[in-house]
This record gives structure tokens, sequence and C-alpha cells, in this order.
């Protein structure tokens, strides 16, 4: 498959494409690496003048990003949903909202209790309600619709202000009646508490706390009625709105191409190092790369990745989910260092002792509990790790009455552990690569493929745990190429073949 068109004789084309089709791709990423779908003039791979944005087309592109975010995220999160938060009581802005709510439903209270009273702040009240409750309707729900226009009509309770005539009891009642029938199940309880409010006052201010309930009710609702259209289109949607990003803010694949430029380069010192040491390798020979181990590289990245820097823009809106990954394997690839440790120091001993390896990871899962904050002193968790195994292991020798671990022996465990934490400490680097090889075999598999790669040696106290990790790894690298292959494409192409790519715009400017 050549690389485009005008290009069928290009060597370095057809070795792209060739690479490009490896049983690693889906069928729409091998087309991707074909088209030249996003590489128009704004594209940041292309050598323009950098471009003056107005600040209309920098809020567009806000607007943009922010759309783009929110949809990805209500579509890939399941537990998406907007919740209720308010301003902690002590806080400055707590304190405000306090005191300007107070001084609003004591006027409102004031002017009820005047003779004769004034209705003009509770009227504006029940014309609000009215149309909160008019704004939960479905279409076609014309009956109740009809019933609160006419219950609620503002134009009637004015003319019986007039008269002092206004039923505001009555009024409240309807109103809460005509919620307990549009709320959701969990909110009948606090229609049970209106109900049992008397104070007229107190209980418009809770019929408006309930109805901010419900509207934040509806809203959740509406995202999860929203989630299988938007997943159904998410790939065209996010290709489309970042297109759009990217034509109001050229540099918005700047950081994208660097991280791709750093795997190149990883790649090139990698096939360069294996020729160096393989006898007879032709060194003035050009180095076949694959832009789909290239690709593959920069993903494995961020799962080392230092999430204080920027990550690149096509993984914006999985940064969050993917630090998370990245936390929870560094946990993992500790607890393989302890159990490899303490199996290789004391094997014999924990041979017979039944489900040790779930005893280990019950001992060291909360112990490392935000290992990846700054202020998590490491060394010391291991320490607290390794006193713990000991523990558990003479208890166990104890128990079947055998002779428990000598001090030298016990002392020699809980150090090896705390070394775990030392920079290129050997069972670490160990258990590291073979982490990497396990991800690096899941991203080779096609992603179509339920299978699960061999869990490498050393790995079998955490195979659960890193098969499930990687699913969701290699579910978010497998959409991400979906939606931003083209991008990816457009950017390889330059980076591998600039001078095919240099020809290729040539000639478009003299066809224009």
């Amino acid at each position: 498959m050549p690389l485009n068109d005008e290009q069928n004789s290009d060597s370095d084309s057809s070795r792209l494409s060739e690479s490009t089709a490896s049983s690693s791709d889906s069928e729409y990423s091998r087309q991707s690496f074909n088209s030249d779908s996003s590489s128009k003039p704004s594209s940041p791979a292309s050598a323009s003048p950098p471009k003056v944005i107005t600040f209309d087309e920098l809020m567009a592109a806000t607007r943009n990003l922010s759309n783009w975010t929110l949809a990805h995220e209500i579509a890939v999160n399941a537990n998406f949903c907007i919740k209720h938060e308010d301003y902690p009581q002590n806080s400055f802005a707590g304190t405000v909202k306090q005191i300007v709510h107070k001084a609003f439903w004591d006027h409102l209270e004031s002017e009820l209790n005047e003779d004769p009273p004034e209705y003009e702040h509770a009227i504006k009240l029940f014309e609000e309600i009215k149309e909160i409750l008019l704004s939960f309707l479905t279409p076609g729900a014309n009956r109740i619709h009809n019933q609160i226009c006419e219950v609620l009509d503002t134009d009637l309770i004015r003319q019986q202000a007039e008269h002092n005539a206004v039923d505001i009891p009555g009024l409240a009642n309807y109103i809460i009646n005509t919620m307990g029938k549009l709320c959701a199940p969990i909110r009948d309880n606090d229609i049970k508490q209106l109900k049992a409010t008397d104070n007229i006052v107190e209980l418009l201010r809770q019929i408006f706390r309930v109805l901010d309930l419900m509207k934040m009710d509806m809203a959740n609702y509406t995202i999860k009625s929203l989630r299988p259209y938007l997943w159904h289109n998410l790939v065209d949607y996010e290709r489309t709105k970042f297109q759009e990003i990217l034509e109001e803010t050229p540099s918005a694949l700047n950081l994208t191409t660097e991280w791709i430029k750093e795997s190149i380069e990883d790649e090139l010192s990698s096939v360069s190092d294996e020729s160096s040491s393989s006898p007879g390798a032709n060194s003035n020979s050009k180095p076949i790369i694959s832009p789909t181990l290239v690709l593959n590289n920069g993903y494995l990245k961020l799962l080392q990745w230092d999430y204080c820097k920027t990550i690149p823009e096509t993984l914006i809106t999985d940064e969050v989910r993917l630090q998370e990954l990245r936390e929870k394997l560094n946990q993992l690839k500790v607890i393989a260092c302890v159990s490899l440790i303490t199996n290789n120091m004391v094997g014999a001993a924990i041979v017979d002792v039944p489900d040790f390896a779930d005893q280990l990871k019950r001992i060291s899962l909360p112990l490392l509990e935000g290992m990846n904050k700054k202020s998590f002193d490491l060394k010391e968790a291991l320490n607290a790790i390794g006193i713990q195994i000991c523990s558990t292991v003479n208890k166990s020798l104890s128990e079947r009455g055998l002779p428990t671990l000598s001090e030298e022996m016990q002392s020699n465990l809980i150090g090896q552990i705390s070394h775990i934490v030392e920079k290129n400490n050997p069972v670490c680097s160990l258990i590291d690569k073979r982490i990497q090889l396990f991800m690096r075999s899941l991203l080779a598999l096609p992603s179509l493929q339920k299978c699960m790669p061999t869990v490498p040696g050393g790995l079998s106290v955490i195979q659960t745990e890193i098969e499930l990790l990687g699913s969701q790894y290699a579910s978010i690298v497998n959409f991400n190429k979906k939606v931003y292959g083209p991008f990816y494409a457009n950017i390889l192409r330059k980076l591998l073949f600039p001078e095919a790519a240099m020809e290729k715009t040539e000639a478009e400017t003299s066809s224009s």
C-alpha cells in the first residue's frame, strides 16, 4: 500500500505503509496512514509562520476545547455525573453566601408579616418556581403543563394580592405535590420533609433547595441518555472538534509532535545499538522504523510520565485516567518486587502457606496508599511491609511447629525490601522490564482481540490486577489511535520522510 498516489515509487513511503499494515493496527489506523486528512495549512508540522489570533478566535478555541473534553468524559466515564457541591461553611465565599441568603429570606419574611402583607417578592419566587417546574416536563405533557400555568398564573396571583386573598400555603402545597410527581425516587424523603415544614418562608427556601437537586437529577438523567449516542459518534466528533481547535490554534499539536519525535529518537537509538552489536551489519544502511512501534513506544512512556509536565495535546482528555493507571501500576510494581524478594529469600518457609500472595497484597496495599504523593515516605512504608511479612511468616511457621526465621534472616529480608526504593535496584529494574514487556505485548494485539498475552514470570502475584489495568490502558490507547490516527500519520510522515513530505508540499503549492 503506497503512502499516496503521487509517490508510488518512493521506497521510504512503501516502508512506512508496510509497517503500518502490521497486525497491531485496526483497519482504520491502516487507512489513516495513507490519508492526509490532517495535513491542512494549519498543521503545526508544516513550516508555516506563527499565526496571530484574535480574542474571539481564542474564546472559540476555548469553547471547542471545553466541549471536546466534556463530551469525551461523558462518553468514556460511566461514573461521570454532576454533583451538588457547596462552599465550605467556614470559607469566605460560604460565609458571604450564607449572609446574603439570610438577608433575602429575612426580608421576605418581614414583607409577608406586614399588615397588609407585601407579596411582590413572593410572587416573583412563584414565577421562578413555575419556570423550573415547566423545564422538567417532556414534550407532549400538555395536561400538567396547562395545570401548572393555570395554578401559578402570576397575573392572577397579583390580582389576589391586591385584595389580600393570596393562598400561599395552598400554592406551596400544590408545588410540593407537583414536585413529588416529577422528582426521582431518591428525592421522596426530601418531599416528605417539605410537607412537614410549617413556616412558609422556610418552606419556600427548602422548595428551592430541592428544586436545585431535581435540576441536578435531570441533568444527570440527560447525560445518561446521551452517553450511548455520544459513544457511537465520539470518534468523528472528537476528530472534528480537534481539527477546529487546530485551525484556530496552529500550535495545538506542538507537544504531540515532540512526543512522537522523542519516541522516534528512542527507536533509532535502539536500532543503532542492535546494529552495532550484530556482526556483519551494514552501518551505512538506513534503519527501517515502524510507525506503529514508534506510537506504541510513545504510549508506553505515558505509564512513566511525569505528570507535572504537560501531556501531549491529543491525550489531554485521558490525562486523569492515565495518571491514575500510572499510580496503580507503581503500587503493583512494588508488590511484585516485594513478592519476588520474599520468595527468593524465604521461599522454603512460605511454600506451604495458603494464599500467601493474597496476604502479601493485604499487607502491602494499605501501606502503599498515597505512595505517589511527594510527602510519602516509601522507604518507611517498605520497612513496615518487611516487618509485617516477617511477622506473618513467623506466625505461620510457629503454627506448623517449625522454627521461625532467625534475626539475621529477618534483618536481611527487611533490608532487601527497603532497598527497592533505591535507583537502579536490580529487582525493581527486572520487574519494570517485565511489566513493560507485558504492556508492549498488549498493545501489539489487534484491538478487537479479547485474549490477554501471557503474564511474564515474577508478575503472577499481581496477575489479576495487571490484566485489569492493562485492559483499561489498551482501551484508552486503541480509542486514541482511532481518533487521532490521521494527525499522527501526518506527523510521522513528515518526521520519518521529510524529503518526501517537502516534495508533496511544493507540488501542492505549485498546483494551487
